[in-house]
């Protein structure tokens, strides 16, 4: 069960950071309004991610089992890819990471209300995504239990109780300067 929180707890933090980047921004750049659009993006990622590991269920229950198992095998090595180049990527980006989301948001903005829900959409369903095909392979391991999913989902639910005051804490520290985020930019590190 602790491997399995630690999935959900580690890609549940890391959509509540995208988040809580996207909404700081919103906020010093005194653009409130669009934030129900980055809630709706949200929103539709988590929709995405539930079905999408309730298709890799469904997809092994219909398998004999011989593919059963070589469809298991196949996620599991996928599971291993994306944590690998997971693992690479962050140490390559972390840095501009913030800086990164700001410019696209800044891009959706000048571009409409639909490109909000879409940037702030793909910002979260690539972590959802990688959480269920996560959960996915952890669970083969452990198919008479349900402490697989119960370890994943108290991660998550971890995540968004130390995510969620993060979040509004930030939108707090950037709503009373936002005078000061007209005349000064956005800081880059």
């Amino acid at each position: 069960m602790s491997a399995s929180y630690l999935i959900g707890l580690r890609e549940g933090l890391e959509a509540t950071l995208v988040v809580s980047v996207l909404i700081a921004f919103l906020v010093k750049s005194d653009r409130r309004d669009k934030l129900p659009h980055v809630w709706a993006g949200v929103g539709a990622a988590i929709l995405l991610s539930v079905a999408f590991g309730a298709l890799l269920t469904f997809t092994a229950t219909r398998l004999d089992y011989t593919d059963q198992e070589l469809f298991e095998a196949i996620t599991s090595l996928l599971a291993v890819v994306f944590v690998t180049w997971m693992i690479f990527w962050m140490r390559r980006t972390a840095r501009a990471l913030s800086g990164e989301l700001r410019d696209k948001l800044s891009e959706a903005l000048a571009l409409g209300s639909f490109a909000v829900v879409v940037m702030a959409f793909l910002a979260v369903a690539r972590e959802g995504l990688e959480t269920a095909l996560l959960f996915f392979a952890a669970a083969q391991g452990a198919t008479t239990t349900a402490e697989p999913l119960i370890g994943i989902c108290l991660g998550l639910l971890t995540s968004v109780v130390i995510g969620g005051p993060a979040s509004t804490r930030s939108r707090r520290i950037c709503g009373s300067t936002r005078t000061s985020a007209r005349a000064a930019p956005w800081p880059t590190s």
